[in-house]
């Protein structure tokens, strides 16, 4: 697209929304790897999290945009060889493309300064410890760190993760990039081996990139991955240092892969990526997860959206305002209502605790389109009902439009 000098709220939303791949069109048949690569191309990585009240954090970008599709073949590219993906700290946790590892080899050579508490503790105090599990999973792997010793002592983290030293050691091991993960077991716990069992070849030869090089990659990527973005956004997508990503955008603004650009009613500097486009609209009906890239950085959401959102998983259930797990739905280019969900999967049902419009919007609209998409969701889950909603001011015309549309095969 030609480069604005400025662009409107409602062009920033196109541009973002195209970005992250929701302006692309919808897969013509069964979802294939093909369709999962382009989706990944646009997002950059994927965020995990161990919640499982609906779905694994990690699949629902991909159901957001290509709708209904297998897991398996996430799990395919993430943990069978040949691999797509790998684990590594990338926004947080998160599935990343195989060839970014060597980018981000500067976090892993300051595991023994910015890792975590408990970890960097174990490396200072244990090393004799941190040196045996590299054997015994060098020697054995892949193991889980259960398998490794099942009755180390144990110690309750900052989120009460209740990790042995063991399971602490193996995860310095993990940042400093000296384990990675093979897979993941049936109880969700990573499944350890060396890198040389698990990354390709070519990426365990390929040269470490010098640090501002892999800050300016890094960069690149979440700019084209965010369409327009400030530059804390752009810092965030990979949690960069903050000195380090600012240099950086610069030196991307020199090189002409950033275009500086005024966002009305934008208060910090925006930037805008030099392959972005700006459809004339977008056509969406997708709920997005709270994990979703689209949504990492709430001051930028409400910046594009008019929409404040907060996850209320670590929120007192009294102080929750709208729920434990709440998904903003998409509908074009705005969220119009967000919905509380549980996968009730031993009665097969998709429970919606609570439903609420956002204001200005129509329910008259909001609710069928959202009807739809829940049935949707819950053929994807693999549940046969959707229950009507409990609450929320768009509980009784959700419930109606439920109770009048098809579940989706």
């Amino acid at each position: 697209m030609a480069v604005p000098e400025s662009l409107s709220p409602a062009q920033a939303r196109r541009v973002a929304l195209a970005a992250q791949g929701f302006a692309d069109p919808a897969p013509g048949g069964p979802p294939t790897r093909r369709h999962l690569r382009r989706v990944l191309d646009r997002i950059g990585l994927l965020q995990m999290d161990s919640v499982n009240v609906l779905q694994r954090a990690h699949y629902l970008p991909l159901y957001s945009r290509l709708g209904p599709y297998p897991t398996a073949l996430l799990d395919t590219a993430a943990y069978r060889q040949p691999r797509d993906l790998v684990e590594y700290w990338g926004h947080e946790a998160s599935l990343i493309p195989v060839e970014l590892h060597p980018s981000l080899r500067w976090r892993m050579a300051g595991a023994h300064t910015d890792a975590w508490g408990g970890m960097r503790r174990i490396a200072v105090e244990q090393p004799a410890l941190v040196a045996r599990v590299l054997d015994e999973v060098r020697a054995n792997g892949p193991l889980t760190a259960a398998e490794i010793e099942h009755d180390a002592p144990r110690e309750t983290g900052n989120w009460g993760w209740n990790w042995s030293a063991v399971k602490r050691a193996c995860e310095f091991l993990f940042w400093a990039g000296e384990l990675t993960v093979a897979t993941r077991n049936t109880s969700f716990a990573r499944v350890y081996d060396v890198p040389e069992r698990v990354l390709p070849p070519e990426v365990l030869a390929a040269p470490t990139p010098a640090a501002p090089d892999a800050y300016r990659r890094l960069v690149g990527i979440a700019a084209r991955a965010l369409g327009v973005a400030a530059e804390p956004e752009l810092r965030d997508y990979f949690r960069l240092p903050v000195t380090a990503a600012r240099v950086a955008v610069a030196e991307l603004v020199e090189a002409g892969e950033l275009v500086p650009v005024e966002v009305r009613g934008w208060r910090l500097p925006a930037y805008l990526h030099r392959d972005a486009r700006l459809p004339r609209w977008i056509r969406a009906s997708t709920l997005v997860s709270p994990f979703d890239p689209l949504i990492w950085e709430r001051a930028r959401t409400e910046r594009l959206f008019g929409f404040s959102y907060r996850i209320e998983i670590y929120v007192p259930a009294p102080q929750r305002v709208y729920g434990y797990y709440v998904l903003p739905f998409l509908l074009d280019d705005r969220f119009v209502a967000r919905v509380d969900l549980k996968a009730d999967r031993r009665a097969g049902v998709l429970q919606v605790p609570a439903a609420w419009a956002e204001p200005g919007t129509d329910p008259a609209r909001t609710a069928p389109a959202l009807a739809a998409e829940l049935h949707r969701l819950a053929g994807w889950l693999g549940l046969g009902a959707v229950a009507p909603p409990l609450r929320g001011d768009l509980a009784g015309p959700l419930g109606t439009a439920l109770a009048g549309t098809l579940a989706v095969p």
